[in-house]
């Protein structure tokens, strides 16, 4: 196995089988309801997967993967309506050539034409201008707006807290119990065709290690297939961890 196997992903029919079936089903409760939604865990708990599969459920989700400025939103944002092919969106062709004000004036237009759904992904200490703009697209309710974040606190979703201010309007990630994260560190294996002598120890250990944290799982049995964490037949799993945990600083 090479290195390009840390580049893959698993298959959503895998994923099925340890998904996030009570989360999901909170998001979809609160948009239908037309109302907005944060989603936050930790670094690595499967923020962004959880709303990759949630997006699929709704055919008018705008998602934009970061919305660290106020271009990235708007440029973002247009892109996703021109992958819907509305016609009767009136879009333009080149929007990198026009102001980030004139991009915002014709998705605020397309907001008003359609039952839209913002979705916000690594929210972190959002500007005043960036606030105020996903504010201004929300207009008291109107569009709703689920955003993540790795906290509900003031640092990573900024002025943006009053939005969400009541727990049922927070969705909170954990990491998987240690069944479920053992089971999903065997299936993870499986699919990448994974095979020590020591495989079941070091699947433990890993699990163990990443405390349930399915991103820190599926990294560390990535890494496992590198020669340099090989040693005959079996996983050097010490030195893969350490190696795992010296890249996270």
């Amino acid at each position: 196995m090479t290195a390009s196997v840390l580049q893959q992903e698993p298959t959503s029919q895998y994923l099925a089988a340890v998904d996030r079936a009570d989360e999901m089903a909170r998001l979809q409760a609160q948009v239908q309801k037309r109302k907005s939604m944060l989603l936050f865990g930790q670094e690595s708990v499967g923020k962004t997967r959880l709303l990759e599969s949630f997006i699929k459920t709704q055919p008018l989700a705008l998602y934009v993967s970061r919305t660290q400025t106020p271009r990235e939103l708007v440029l973002g944002l247009i892109e996703r309506l021109q992958s819907l092919n509305r016609h009767d969106l009136r879009l333009p062709a080149n929007p990198k050539s026009l102001s980030t004000s004139s991009l915002k004036g014709i998705i605020q237009r397309a907001l008003d034409q359609a039952p839209f759904l913002l979705v916000l992904d690594h929210l972190s200490g959002p500007s005043r201008v960036v606030t105020s703009m996903i504010k201004e697209m929300n207009y008291y309710g109107r569009t709703p707006i689920v955003f993540a974040a790795r906290t509900p606190h003031m640092e990573d979703i900024g002025a943006l807290q009053p939005m969400c201010a009541d727990r049922s309007e927070r969705v909170e990630l954990k990491n998987f119990p240690s069944a479920i994260a053992l089971e999903f560190a065997h299936r993870e294996a499986e699919r990448t065709g994974l095979w020590a002598s020591n495989l079941e120890q070091a699947l433990h250990s890993l699990v163990e290690w990443s405390e349930g944290n399915p991103g820190g799982i599926l990294h560390m049995i990535r890494m496992a297939h590198l020669p340099k964490y090989r040693m005959g037949d079996q996983i050097k799993a010490h030195v893969l961890y350490l190696d795992y945990r010296m890249g996270r600083r």
